[in-house]
């Protein structure tokens, strides 16, 4: 397995919308692990497949560290759909692509999520709490769209000098990184 840097935002292929994937190879199975890898050395608990380069709708999540949720196995999600959403939530989130930032972001609380696995069978699971939280950040990347886009204007602003930072190339994080000013157009 390879750890792959992850792209910071400020560059384009975060801001892209993904593509959903047609099937299943060696290639697509062996670009999934190297993701869990890279997740996992950046000691993240989602990660999406435009975080690394990669325009195709692949999602994978390991929330197996975090207490409470110590049985939860970890899981590629392909294809990754909200069919229906309920109730709201708000809790603190952050991102590997956004590093250092942490604010709080309102989101669904419970969702029913089609999804092909890896075998690429379609599933339909309902997911709720952490698990439906990081679900929806990650499908939010695969959307072009970044946590703190969904922040209020108020709280924005009050991470704006961090935000510049990251979109010029300061970064200080212990995983391998694509920045902004070294991200291909």
């Amino acid at each position: 397995m390879a750890v792959l840097p992850i792209y910071t935002d400020g560059s384009p292929v975060l801001r892209q919308k993904a593509q959903p994937l047609t099937k299943i190879t060696d290639a697509t199975i062996q670009f999934i692990l190297d993701m869990f890898e890279t997740m996992r050395k950046a000691n993240g608990i989602g990660l999406a497949a435009n975080q690394v380069g990669v325009l195709q709708r692949i999602i994978v999540v390991d929330i197996s560290e975090v207490e409470g949720y110590e049985e939860m196995k970890p899981a590629a999600y392909i294809n990754p759909k909200v069919i229906a959403e309920r109730d709201k939530l708000v809790m603190e989130e952050g991102c590997l692509s956004v590093p250092n930032i942490r604010d709080e972001v309102e989101r669904a609380e419970t969702i029913l999520l089609r999804y092909r696995d890896s075998n690429f069978k379609i599933v339909e699971t309902e997911l709720s709490g952490l698990p439906a939280r990081v679900v929806l950040h990650e499908i939010d990347h695969l959307d072009g769209i970044l946590f703190v886009d969904r922040l209020s204007p108020d709280k924005k602003e009050a991470h704006m000098e961090e935000l510049r930072k990251i979109r010029i190339g300061e970064v200080d994080v212990d995983y391998p990184v694509v920045t902004a000013p070294n991200a291909a157009v």
